[in-house]
């Protein structure tokens, strides 16, 4: 271990792919690995001389943007740890780290293959600066990186013969660069305020922030959890003729599981607003009333939209006087999710799993999210 105090100093090299091109494997061997940093290294001090004041401390492993920006940084705070244990001028202060047998030296440097279809993949690394050098480092590390940071057409030679695929891009980025990058792709999708409830989770934890999805969806970030809006609340605020209220729920669930899916992705957790609300596997439940014993049996009934199956389930019963109670509403955030919801629903009333549909959102009078009454 060392006494000196080092401070990371995080970045990666970015590998846009050709279209159509998928790297046969998302790792490289510890040779591999070693004869890429030596590479990187070569690269990094023609933009930034005084690099060679820190430690350089490479992963070979090619990873999805998704995979880095998560909560706490993990795949840099795990090459950052296992860099400092390697002796001080070992590889004349270059660290590399690669697959043996397979297998990376840490779970948190193992990509995964879920997201390796992507267009970029990067390769993290980072500099471990002393702590008398690090802001100087840091600022040159921006400066350089933003505006000269092609790699060295050695290197992207090296990448593309060893992976045996073309690249149209290579380019050192700073996480700073990066997230911008990341910010503007989800801006260009309408996925800006996401992107702001993120930035608040991996940059200032400890602060609260909130946003408004593009279709007017409320959403809050709080203690490391995300929280979303019912989309039954959301429609019931909303005006206009039933069947275009109908269309607009179907719109904002698919918004949901939008934000869902990159939220899974980005590893944070996903709640939504009330005071009995549960998220599940794949799914948000909002219970609003008891069952009573003067009622019928609660009944299931699916609320079907074109192109998005199922988009919400609520489970109901029928008052003495015929009108209909709603008891909870559920909303699978992908299809595969609707059998634990309803495993779920089943479990917690007592009930018989038998789902009815009449392929398409049924409001009450109100405009409301219920049920038939017949």
């Amino acid at each position: 271990m060392e006494a000196q105090t080092l401070l990371d100093l995080p970045a990666v090299l970015a590998l846009e792919i050709a279209a159509g091109q998928t790297p046969p494997r998302l790792t490289l061997t510890r040779d591999e690995a070693d004869e890429l940093a030596e590479h990187v290294a070569t690269d990094l001090r023609g933009l930034v001389p005084q690099v060679d004041a820190a430690r350089l401390a490479l992963a070979g492993a090619l990873f999805d943007p998704v995979e880095l920006l998560r909560p706490n940084f993990p795949v840099w705070s795990t090459l950052g740890d296992l860099a400092r244990r390697v002796p001080r001028g070992q590889l004349e202060n270059v660290v590399a780290f690669g697959s043996n047998d397979g297998q990376m030296p840490a779970p948190a440097l193992e990509p995964s293959p879920h997201y390796a279809d992507g267009p970029m993949r990067l390769l993290p690394l980072s500099l471990l600066a002393p702590a008398e050098l690090a802001e100087t480092l840091s600022e040159q590390w921006e400066l350089q990186l933003i505006g000269r940071g092609e790699a060295g057409a050695h290197t992207a030679d090296w990448l593309m013969r060893t992976l045996g695929i073309p690249l149209e891009h290579v380019r050192y980025l700073t996480r700073h660069d990066l997230m911008a990058l990341t910010c503007v792709q989800y801006e260009h999708v309408n996925l800006a305020p996401l992107w702001a409830l993120l930035e608040a989770a991996l940059l200032t934890p400890e602060r609260d922030e909130s946003a408004m999805s593009a279709r007017g969806l409320g959403w809050h970030y709080a203690q490391g959890t995300i929280t979303a809006q019912s989309p039954a609340q959301w429609l019931a605020t909303q005006h206009g003729e039933p069947q275009q209220r109908a269309h607009d729920f179907a719109g904002i669930v698919f918004e949901l599981r939008q934000y869902a899916a990159l939220l899974d992705a980005h590893q944070l957790p996903l709640a939504m607003a009330g005071d009995d609300s549960e998220a599940g596997r794949g799914y948000l439940l909002e219970t609003l009333a008891p069952a009573t014993a003067n009622g019928s049996a609660p009944t299931l009934y699916a609320h079907e939209a074109p192109g998005l199956g199922v988009v919400a389930i609520t489970l109901s019963q029928r008052d003495a006087d015929g009108s209909v109670r709603v008891l909870a509403h559920g909303y699978p955030l992908h299809p595969q999710a609707r059998d634990a919801l309803l495993s779920r629903l089943s479990e917690r009333y007592g009930m018989a799993i038998e789902l009815q549909a009449r392929g398409e959102v049924v409001l009450d009078e109100s405009g409301r999210l219920s049920a038939p009454a017949q």
